[in-house]
Order: C-alpha cells, then sequence, then structure tokens
C-alpha cells in the first residue's frame, strides 16, 4: 500500500484501521466511531487546468469563489472522476487519501481543520483509514493553509 509505506518512510505516528468499505468520508466517520470533523476528504480541483488537492473536513464544503480569489483565477472547476482516477490509480474511487505531496499535487488544507488535535482519512483503499495527530499530518502532508470551505457552524 503506497499510503503505508509513504508514513512509515515519513517516520509519524499514525495506525491503520480497517472497516467496511467505505465510499464516503462521511461512512467513514461513522464505520470508524469518529465526528465527522475529524475525518478529511480530498478535493481536487483544476486550477488552469493543473490539480491541486483541497483537504476539508468530511461535513464541509469547498466553495469555489474562495479558491478563485485565492488563486486570482477564474479557471477553476472540480476535476471529472476520470481525471481523479489517473492522478491516484492505486487508490479505490472515492478512497484518495489527503496526502498531495505523495502524488505530485500541491495541497491545501482548510484552516478550520487547525482547531482538530488528530485527523482520520481513507489509506488508498474503500476499507482502510490511517489516524494520527494533527502535527504529525501537517509535518507529513505539508499544506499550505488556507480558508476555503463552507462550515455549517459559522452560519449559525
Amino acid at each position: 500500500m503506497k499510503v503505508k509505506e509513504f508514513l512509515d518512510k515519513s517516520g509519524v505516528k499514525y495506525e491503520l484501521t480497517h472497516h467496511v468499505p467505505a465510499h464516503s468520508a462521511q461512512k467513514v466517520a461513522a464505520h470508524e466511531h469518529e465526528k465527522g470533523r475529524y475525518v478529511a476528504k480530498p478535493v481536487i480541483v483544476m486550477v488552469d487546468e493543473k490539480p491541486v488537492m483541497c483537504v476539508l473536513a468530511a461535513p464541509h464544503r469547498v466553495v469555489m469563489d474562495k479558491l478563485r480569489e485565492h488563486f486570482d483565477t477564474d479557471k477553476l472547476r472540480l476535476a471529472e472522476e476520470d481525471e481523479i482516477r489517473q492522478l491516484f490509480p492505486d487508490c479505490d474511487d472515492g478512497a484518495e487519501p489527503p496526502l498531495g505531496n505523495l502524488y505530485g499535487l500541491r495541497t491545501l488544507m482548510d484552516e478550520w481543520l487547525l482547531s482538530d488535535d488528530h485527523i482520520v482519512f481513507q489509506a488508498g483503499k474503500a476499507d482502510a483509514a490511517v489516524h494520527m495527530s494533527m502535527d504529525d499530518f501537517r509535518e507529513v502532508a505539508k499544506p499550505d493553509i488556507v480558508d476555503f470551505a463552507w462550515h455549517k457552524s459559522r452560519q449559525l
């Protein structure tokens, strides 16, 4: 498993767990008995036709206007399924890990995740999840921290 090898080489502490196959971050949260806020999902956007990974909490949504402003471009769209499959050939559909640097992608992490002490994410397979501290995740993923998501809690 490419993710496990990557994390082992990085030297960070993590736990790999297995569950019933899940094809969404919210289902991973349920199977892993975690609140959705702790489960990270990657969303791939095409910025001037180049892929960028955006990592956010399972219940949150990408705000495309915030990304357009961040990148100062109107040429921004969600990646299509075929494009995602090409970027992550070793992953099950919908189980891509939020480790863009493992796949040569620039990675943005929504700033809202900074308030959490740990993170859970799919390990490239629909039946496997990684649990690790947020500090270790930031060390290994090296994301740029950006405010790009809609958070229900901020709207209340």
